[in-house]
């Protein structure tokens, strides 16, 4: 049913090759419960994902059922795959995991299927009594249950589980192990559990032993000792070491077929159920786009952020702006003043424009540098902070376009609160600030979903939480040095920079549909060093931007970063 044939894998790490699987070859039959054990490094979670599919051999052939899968790979039905830390949200119950994983992962449409399949795999599983838990209060051993079972939502064929009884007490690793072994008996299906634990040996049908890449054992758990010449399999690892793994490997050539299991290669054609059909890009973008409202709403540190943030930053910016916004002095057309009282009395109406420009464009920079922290608290950790279950959904199925549509539903949602807010609640609280308040609202919209856009790219390119809002952090940080808008940059710099700088399209733009008011000579009088842009060319920017920021995040989900 799974055959290896002459696998071998090699990664270079300082110009020098390095062989992690060496010349594996196993042959696995149907309804088998297999373990892979060996010392740690020995390569077993490196096989195991050579097997899934996660890295390519470098040489060899793997067949799944007579099929050669560097032709024809797993169908996302056919495989499960179970990695050594249980990955699920914390604030769902089981029940809602298990759902949810259905509607990712199968064409079910309607509540009876989806039901059907949530008992029978809560059944398969003993999750029956706690399936309305969060994941949160879970035991080690029930969360080794739930990832179990959102595997089994597609009645894989080959499930492959990756230390799923690491740092479980005895007694769950019993419970685990027999539920594994309970698991193969079903639909002709084989379950490979690599396990660092010698324990419970007798419950495999096969055993397969790796020491330093090579297969040095794959036979039946009673000739283990046999076959080591050892009283128990405790001693197994010990006595590895007295050989070279070339001795091993050599040994194992020559005797394997005394010890070897069941090696003939089940080629039938499996077919899958109409269950496990793959859903549709919308009804998985449908059932991603819940699932983020339904963590969001029971996140009561991130609803608390997010509050504070929309309540407490326009207040910032309306406090500037309380006393109003004075008209500014003009020059009379005709004076009989004498020369000094007219310079003086110029000298006035030169500072009363200054102060009302910077008043302006300082109240107009500070919602929009607000927003752009906004906007990185709103992205920054989006899809990094969740990673391993992003990659694990991608490698099970999850569509890519699906996964990006749900954020941009979820975010565009606080992006149009943040922005209409703060333009709302800060003309209400300075009603003599100048311009159309419509243009206004769009170009406060189009910042905040810009830097959300950028902020969202950077979070699907980097590896990690802490990397992606460090990095998120410094560009929200550079905004308003590189704006131009409280320095004057040198003319050289200005031209490679603003371009780059959000903060400076929405700021140039607000400026420029103020000018046709009342106050455009203010405004001229605080930007005079400052090239500020039509409204028209600063929207075309922005939205380039956001363009730029949703291209970014699709190049960095499609790219695996686990």
């Amino acid at each position: 049913m799974l055959n290896l044939n002459k696998v071998n894998f090699s990664i270079n790490k300082n110009d020098d090759e390095i062989n992690l699987i060496k010349d594996a070859n196993i042959n696995i039959s149907e309804s088998s419960f297999v373990a892979v054990v060996g010392p740690s490094g020995c390569g077993k979670t490196t096989l195991l994902r050579i097997i899934a599919g996660i890295n390519a051999q470098s040489s060899g052939n793997i067949y799944w059922k007579g099929r050669d899968l560097s032709v024809n790979d797993f169908n996302p039905s056919e495989l499960g795959f179970v990695p050594q830390f249980s990955i699920a949200y914390d604030q769902l119950t089981i029940s809602e995991s298990i759902k949810t994983a259905i509607k990712l992962r199968s064409k079910c449409t309607t509540k009876e299927e989806i039901n059907n399949i949530l008992d029978k795999v809560i059944s398969q599983t003993g999750l029956k009594e706690i399936s309305e838990r969060q994941v949160k209060v879970l035991s080690g051993g029930q969360m080794r249950r739930l990832s179990l079972a959102i595997e089994l939502v597609t009645e894989p064929q080959l499930l492959l589980c990756d230390e799923v009884t690491s740092g479980l007490d005895p007694k769950s690793e019993h419970e685990i192990v027999s539920l594994m072994h309970s698991l193969s008996r079903n639909s002709d299906r084989v379950v490979v559990n690599v396990t660092h634990s010698l324990n419970h040996l007798e419950l495999y049908d096969t055993i397969i032993v790796l020491y330093e890449g090579y297969v040095v054992y794959q036979g039946s758990p009673s000739k283990l000792t046999h076959y080591f010449s050892v009283n128990s399999a405790e001693e197994i690892y010990p006595t590895l070491t007295n050989r070279k793994d070339i001795d091993w490997h050599i040994s194992w050539l020559k005797h394997r077929e005394k010890y070897i299991t069941d090696s003939e290669v089940n080629d039938k054609e499996y077919k899958s159920p109409n269950n496990t059909l793959p859903p549709s890009a919308l009804n998985q973008f449908l059932a991603l786009t819940i699932r983020r409202w339904k963590i969001f709403s029971r996140d009561k540190m991130q609803i608390l952020l997010h509050l504070g943030m929309l309540l407490l930053f326009p207040i910032l910016v309306a406090i500037f702006g309380l006393d109003g916004i004075d008209q500014p002095k003009t020059m009379p057309n005709q004076t009989n003043a004498n020369v000094i009282d007219q310079l003086n009395y110029k000298i006035s109406v030169s500072k009363s424009h200054m102060e009302i420009g910077s008043l302006i464009s300082g109240l107009v920079m500070f919602q929009v540098i607000l927003l752009t922290l906004m906007a990185s608290n709103n992205s920054a950790r989006e899809i990094a902070g969740e990673r391993e279950i992003f990659e694990k959904e991608k490698f099970s199925g999850l569509s890519v376009s699906s996964y990006i549509l749900s954020k941009v539903a979820f975010l565009s949602v606080l992006v149009l609160l943040q922005s209409l807010w703060m333009g709302i609640f800060v003309q209400i609280c300075v009603p003599s600030l100048p311009g159309d308040i419509v243009t206004r609202l769009i170009i406060l919209i189009l910042v905040n979903a810009s830097m959300t856009s950028i902020c969202l790219g950077i979070s699907a390119s980097m590896k990690s939480p802490e990397q992606s809002s460090l990095l998120a952090i410094y560009l929200v940080g550079f905004q308003l040095p590189l704006s131009g808008a409280i320095l004057s940059l040198p003319q050289w710099i200005s031209p490679i920079t603003q371009p780059l700088i959000s903060a400076y399209w929405a700021w140039s733009g607000s400026l420029d549909l103020m000018k046709g008011e009342y106050f455009g000579q203010s405004i001229d009088a605080v930007t005079k060093q400052t090239n500020v842009q039509s409204l028209n060319i600063c929207i075309v920017w922005l939205f380039l931007h956001l363009i730029f920021g949703l291209f970014l995040t699709y190049t960095g989900s499609k790219k695996p970063q686990i």
